[in-house]
């Protein structure tokens, strides 16, 4: 989790599906009026610029993003220079920032940061440099996270989906289930597996954070964006009825007899357990909630296969709330007004941009021209395509909008409420209270 300040992320517009978005009606394919880079880019020829750039990218994912780098330096000509900062990205640039030498182009993790950022004055504007590629390229909800004070500062270069349900197949197959198409057949089909002699749930609630994701998926989909944007502000109680509602259904997930290994084990189990228990052999659950990041922790940690042994549903609409994601981003800020900063910020608006990582896998894009046959298998399209198919019901994972001693602390706040619910869900009324009592005192 990371610990960002609040801020009033989410007057969110439609996000209309892909072919009816504002990059025409290609089809979600790349190309299109001024989609593609070099319609967006032209001519330009950088020859002998720098470019510098920040990310927390190291390993695999560095590598990925220096493929997207390499294509820019091909189109143009510039040479670019990349830093990884680690995880904690502000703490590497402040004291660049406050010694006035930030990079070009700075790829944050954190809405939270690129809004402290804007108001801090550290951003470049980036209306006339990418203005007109987001607008042809991106749906109006991702034009809305990147502003700030009415001024676009940010381009959206990397989503996240967290609104997944992998599955054993094969488990599946032998207790005779497929997908669920609802959470009522969610559950039935939790029952149905468990008494097959496979507990249907795996969950890592050591890592707590994880059962802050069941019920921010549980929360959109009962209680509806408008509703979650209020919560996620703390202009409405978590003593409202909404909350105690989706608790009640979080109650019927968390149920011991569905649990792998039951209710302790789920507070013992750290989140790769939880995965790596859904693909052992023999299997010890049948499916695990995650984002798109547990492809890599199944390839790493266990032998099965990717499409095969391993595979992945949306997590389901609750009572016709319709598709919905919680998920994240990357997003590409202009730090110093440079030449080379702003082609790099516009390209990586760009289905271009997109398709250079997009097709070696381990990326998702909020891109809409992206056309989605890059995506290397069937597993990242169905993920690259639910957070396009969101439509208004996109938010970013509400714990890391929180003020960080509520949000994201170890044993405070959610993180230990949300324990202690799993542990006892039958106490909706009390764990409410004392959620309320604590996002009180961080929101004083």
């Amino acid at each position: 989790m990371r610990n960002v300040r609040p801020f009033i992320l989410l007057a969110i517009l439609a996000l209309l599906a892909a072919a009816c978005g504002n990059g025409g009606d290609n089809g979600g394919q790349a190309g299109g009026d001024g989609t593609d880079a070099e319609d967006a880019l032209g001519d330009v020829d950088l020859t002998g610029v720098d470019v510098d750039v920040a990310a927390v990218w190291s390993g695999s994912e560095q590598e990925a993003f220096r493929a997207v780098l390499d294509a820019f330096e091909e189109q143009t000509g510039a040479s670019v220079t990349y830093t990884s900062t680690g995880d904690d990205i502000a703490a590497a640039l402040g004291p660049r920032i406050s010694g006035g030498s930030p990079p070009d182009v700075a790829v944050l993790p954190q809405p939270g940061l690129l809004r402290d950022y804007a108001e801090q004055g550290v951003l470049q504007p980036i209306e006339e440099v990418a203005g007109e590629a987001v607008d042809a390229n991106y749906d109006p909800i991702w034009r809305e996270l990147g502003t700030v004070d009415d001024e676009l500062y940010g381009v959206w270069f990397k989503a996240s989906n967290k609104s997944l349900v992998w599955y054993n197949v094969g488990v599946f197959e032998d207790a005779g289930v497929t997908p669920p198409e609802n959470f009522e057949d969610f559950l039935s089909s939790a029952q149905t597996l468990t008494d097959f002699g496979v507990p249907a749930i795996s969950v890592g609630g050591a890592d707590a954070w994880t059962l802050t994701d069941w019920f921010e998926n549980v929360y959109l989909r009962v209680a509806g964006p408008e509703k979650y944007d209020q919560l996620a502000e703390h202009e409405i109680p978590w003593t409202d009825e909404s909350v105690k509602e989706s608790l009640r259904v979080l109650a019927d997930v968390f149920d011991p007899d569905l649990l792998a290994g039951g209710t302790q084990a789920a507070l013992q189990n750290d989140f790769n357990t939880s995965i790596t228990r859904v693909f052992t052999d023999p299997p010890e659950g049948g499916m695990v909630s995650g984002s798109d990041a547990v492809a890599g922790t199944i390839t790493a940690d266990t032998d099965a296969q990717l499409g095969t042994d391993a595979d992945v549903f949306d997590f389901p609409e609750i009572e016709g709330s319709g598709p919905a994601v919680v998920g994240g981003g990357d997003v590409a800020v202009l730090m110093r007004d440079s030449e080379g900063g702003r082609a790099l910020v516009e390209f990586l608006a760009t289905p271009a941009a997109a398709e250079a990582w997009a097709s070696q896998g381990g990326f998702v894009s909020p891109n809409q021209n992206l056309d989605t046959e890059v995506y290397p298998d069937e597993i990242s399209r169905t993920i690259g395509t639910a957070v396009l198919e969101a439509g208004e019901n996109f938010r970013f994972d509400l714990s890391d909008l929180q003020p960080s001693e509520f949000g994201g602390t170890s044993g405070r706040g959610l993180f230990k409420l949300f324990q202690d619910f799993l542990s006892d869900p039958s106490d909706v009324d009390g764990i409410t209270q004392q959620l309320e009592d604590a996002a009180a005192t961080a929101f004083e």
